[in-house]
């Protein structure tokens, strides 16, 4: 079978993570030692309208560069006069062109909590984020054994800071539920193929447990898939393609916004 874009992207994630020799009960150690988190689910549930998690995003393996030369600064300012609840900081720097620091100042520049959106195939990584200065990280199901994202959610728990799991399918929805995920997001984007489904999160919405926060992730073009997402039972959207190529990005944030 050929190799996927998204096999490519884990093996080499998988690969680095069999090179780190850092022992994970130190970095546990330094997670647990962190500032207190700013509560990413919080921020989403507390919005009294649909939630907007606003990405900084300087490329994306299948369209390229969306805005390379981005200040992450400027758009995490830009983003939270906007409206936004959370943010989500690509820290992936071969395939996305992001980093930590993208993350760090963005989330210095305003008072948002921020995702790390990466690809979490170790331990490690969950530590990682929080050391970072993520309050929550990114758990891909499709990337992950159940008993992967069974640990991980598990450590995340145990260092306190927020772990959205992206599901794409039934299957992956029910790995997820098996798991105790309380974040659960649908990916309209196709991991393989990289296509977008913009049916997709409307098809999914009440297969998700109503006690869950359910997030539409990408694929949002402006505010009527948001009100689309929104009448599916979303509590939040994860945008990025659409706000970082936006000419004014804190105003089409805000047409995101609807109740």
């Amino acid at each position: 079978m050929t190799a996927t874009y998204l096999d490519k992207i884990l093996d080499q994630h998988r690969e680095r993570a069999s090179k780190d020799v850092r022992s994970l009960g130190s970095l546990t150690d330094a997670a647990l030692a962190c500032a207190p988190p700013r509560g990413f689910a919080t921020a989403i549930t507390a919005t009294p309208h649909l939630a907007v998690i606003a990405e900084i995003k300087r490329r994306s393996p299948s369209k390229g560069d969306l805005n390379a030369l981005l200040d992450p600064e400027v758009m995490a300012q830009s983003y939270q006069s906007g409206g936004a609840s959370c943010l989500s900081v690509l820290t992936d720097v071969d395939h996305f062109g992001g980093s930590v620091a993208d993350l760090q100042s963005a989330r210095a520049a305003c008072s948002l909590p921020v995702i790390r959106k990466d690809f979490t195939v170790d331990a490690r990584d969950v530590c990682d984020a929080r050391i970072m200065g993520a309050d929550c990280v990114l758990l891909i199901a499709a990337a992950l054994t159940a008993s992967e994202l069974f640990e991980f959610l598990a450590l995340a728990r145990r260092i306190d800071i927020d772990a959205l799991v992206e599901v794409h399918d039934e299957v992956e929805l029910a790995v997820a539920l098996d798991a105790g995920a309380t974040l659960v997001g649908v990916n309209q984007r196709d991991l393989v193929t990289f296509q977008v489904d913009q049916e997709r999160a409307v098809r999914m919405g009440s297969l998700i447990p109503s006690h869950l926060v359910k997030i539409a992730e990408s694929g949002v073009r402006g505010r009527e898939d948001a009100l689309a997402l929104r009448a599916a039972g979303y509590d939040a959207v994860l945008v990025g393609e659409h706000l970082v190529t936006s000419s004014n990005p804190s105003q089409a944030l805000t047409d995101l916004c609807v109740d």
